[in-house]
């Protein structure tokens, strides 16, 4: 039975990856900050075919730790980086565990005999830190595709910064090592909606669901999004996990970088539709999914029917 280990394979996208992978036959490990906490893991255990699941403690700072980890493993999924808004550190909350996190992961990888596949969870702010808004080099109703020039803005909150780093030190490591034994693809989700697996609390993307949904503000920075009306482009949480497997398990793809996303709609008709009410405009494409389209095959799911999931 073929290994994955996936980093982050109990949060609201790992969740299922877990799900798919063990779907699909593998046997998989998946990584926790913190095993004592069984909370945070407990819904994968009733997974179907969960047999073939195993949680191991893993602090991705810790090079022994992340190398033991990926013993095993013919496919990583690296996606535990953090994903949170409310920074009082960025250095020690955001930039270590998301850049330095990713050099590490790639030094241990190049360590560890086996691995063939390697799939980085990366974000839309790879290419844009903007997001949601229109980068710095684009008009709003301009279609950003993967092979627009990315954009990094100074303001930028500190977690699309942190993102945009990470993909750059990827990028870095691929042109230093042109002859690789494995292939390695990232992924990069809008935002990323829908139903969650667990009953967790400490998701970022089932909490802005619930913001969008009561027309809640925790900040000026959220505040901002209702004031304007932002676009938000979308995509459906099932449909990342599936653009991820077919990323691990198909070859050829050393290198791409897709971005993963349906739809956009302002977020007064985000509100509507978490409401199970009809959206007042039609959708827009803002971000581009044709090439993981063409590559994958991958049928996203519109953005109406995601949010009525949730």
């Amino acid at each position: 039975m073929r290994t994955v280990g996936i980093i982050g394979g109990s949060g609201f996208i790992g969740s299922y990856n877990t799900k798919k992978f063990l779907a699909e036959g593998y046997k998989v490990k998946v990584s926790s900050t913190d095993i004592s906490k069984e909370g945070k893991y407990a819904h994968l255990k009733q997974l179907p075919k969960a047999e073939n699941l195993e949680i191991v403690a893993l602090n991705v700072e810790n090079k022994s730790e992340l190398n033991d980890f990926l013993k095993g493993c013919e496919i990583v999924i690296h996606g535990g980086t953090p994903f949170q808004l409310a920074v009082n550190d960025p250095k020690t909350e955001l930039f270590d565990p998301t850049v330095k996190g990713t050099e590490n992961f790639l030094e241990a990888v190049m360590n560890t005999p086996g691995i063939k596949k390697v799939v980085i969870i990366a974000s839309v702010a790879a290419f844009n830190t903007n997001f949601p808004l229109p980068a710095g080099n684009k008009k709003p109703d301009e279609i950003f595709e993967e092979s627009d020039m990315p954009y990094y803005g100074e303001q930028s909150h500190p977690y699309g910064q942190a993102k945009f780093l990470a993909q750059r030190a990827v990028e870095k490591f691929l042109a230093s090592h042109p002859k690789l034994d494995f292939e390695i693809v990232t992924v990069s989700p809008v935002l990323v909606i829908g139903k969650s697996l667990s009953s967790r609390e400490d998701s970022t993307s089932t909490g802005i669901q619930f913001l969008l949904k009561n027309k809640i503000a925790p900040d000026a920075f959220f505040q901002s999004f209702y004031d304007n009306d932002i676009d938000f482009a979308m995509v459906n949480v099932e449909d990342v996990a599936e653009a991820i497997f077919r990323s691990a398990t198909k070859t050829g793809l050393n290198g791409k970088n897709y971005l993963l996303t349906s739809e956009t709609y302002p977020v007064s008709d985000i509100t509507r539709m978490l409401n199970h009410q009809e959206p007042h405009l039609k959708p827009k494409i803002v971000y581009s999914n044709n090439l993981v389209i063409k590559d994958l095959g991958i049928k996203f799911k519109s953005a109406q029917v995601s949010l009525g999931e949730y």
